[in-house]
């Protein structure tokens, strides 16, 4: 039996906090997918593994954890993040993401021309950019002709403060945001969050995550 407090907790858990998304997207390839296709504004997503909670390593430096890491049938790397807080998803952060990404993506006597495309993904609390638009992609583009500089590095930030527009992506942020799966548009998402939510088995993954991240913090 774990502390009341954990099922508490869960309770008040959106998928805008990241333990809690970490656990509903945990291999579930059709919610990535989801996730994906009405981010990228495609229809056609292939998602063939989903990780959560993946940690890139740095001896150096600092090391990173990312919430979700995702691969298509085509190599593309994803790094979806939630962040509730501003100051957690600063530009040089997606940055940082980005290039620990680049470095485990070639091998040794590999052609920097086999580097795969990546995706870093925020979705943000509030409009971290501040134009007021639902969602900001940034491109590395040649200045003097505005053309794309073509790298395959891409970073993406979702604007959830715009979640009332009668459209996928602020539905999606909608559902980011509740607490109730009854309250949710998409029902992959619904469902998964009911499963954790209100049964016995989902409530226990949750504690179990809890009590980890706990020990972890002693």
């Amino acid at each position: 039996m774990y502390p009341k407090e954990y099922y508490e907790a869960i309770e008040e858990f959106r998928l805008m906090d990241d333990t809690f998304m970490s656990a509903v997207f945990d291999n579930d390839i059709p919610s990535v997918n989801l996730l994906l296709n009405i981010i990228l504004n495609r229809s056609d997503m292939e998602t063939i593994s989903v990780a959560t909670q993946v940690s890139y390593s740095n001896l150096l430096d600092r090391s990173i954890r990312i919430d979700i890491e995702a691969k298509d049938s085509s190599d593309k790397i994803y790094n979806i993040e939630v962040q509730n807080r501003s100051d957690e998803a600063n530009v040089r952060r997606a940055r940082y993401h980005s290039s620990m990404i680049d470095t485990k993506l070639l091998h040794r006597r590999q052609k920097f021309s086999s580097l795969v495309d990546s995706y870093v993904i925020f979705i943000t609390e509030h409009d971290i950019i501040g134009a007021n638009l639902p969602i900001y992609h940034i491109d590395r583009i040649v200045r003097e002709t505005a053309a794309d500089f073509g790298d395959g590095s891409h970073i993406i930030y979702v604007n959830a403060d715009i979640d009332s527009d009668d459209t996928p992506l602020a539905r999606l942020m909608h559902d980011f945001k509740c607490k109730k799966a009854a309250e949710m548009y998409y029902p992959q998402l619904a469902c998964r969050v009911s499963m954790i939510k209100n049964t016995e088995g989902g409530r226990d993954t949750m504690c179990e995550i809890m009590e980890r991240l706990n020990e972890k913090a002693i």
